[in-house]
């Protein structure tokens, strides 16, 4: 194999790595969304089974009362539909995700940088030798 058919494979195996570097980073970023989704809108709580009027919720996080959890010595129907563990999940699967992404990404993004830099340099010394005869 001569040396050009090696580096297009090269690039295109680290443009390969490159691209699932960004599918686990935009998959990352739906996890991110989830998560604040989760946290920032207001939902409903059924207070039976096929409740035909659910209580109105304010989201888990910005709420007027003291904490979210307020509600739980109260009984109210909102304090556990939409549980700090559930977000908390989302939020520690997005972190590893990421971060595979990230050094994907990376990985993919330097290896193409150091092949066209490479690839730089042969044609510089190939017009060097070319003025030197």
């Amino acid at each position: 194999m001569r040396s050009r058919d090696y580096d297009l494979d090269f690039r295109d195996r680290s443009s390969r790595i490159r691209a699932w570097g960004i599918g686990l980073l935009a998959v990352a970023g739906l996890l991110w969304t989830w998560c604040a989704v989760l946290l920032l809108t207001p939902y409903e709580a059924d207070r039976e089974e096929g409740d035909r009027y659910p209580a109105q919720c304010e989201s888990r996080l910005l709420t007027d009362r003291g904490t979210a959890n307020e509600g739980v010595r109260k009984g109210d129907y909102c304090a556990n539909e939409r549980d700090w563990p559930e977000v908390l999940a989302v939020l520690g699967l997005s972190v590893p995700v990421s971060l595979a992404g990230a050094v994907l990404f990376t990985t993919g993004t330097v290896n193409r940088m150091m092949s066209a830099h490479a690839e730089a340099m042969r044609e510089l010394d190939k017009i060097a030798d070319a003025r030197a005869a």
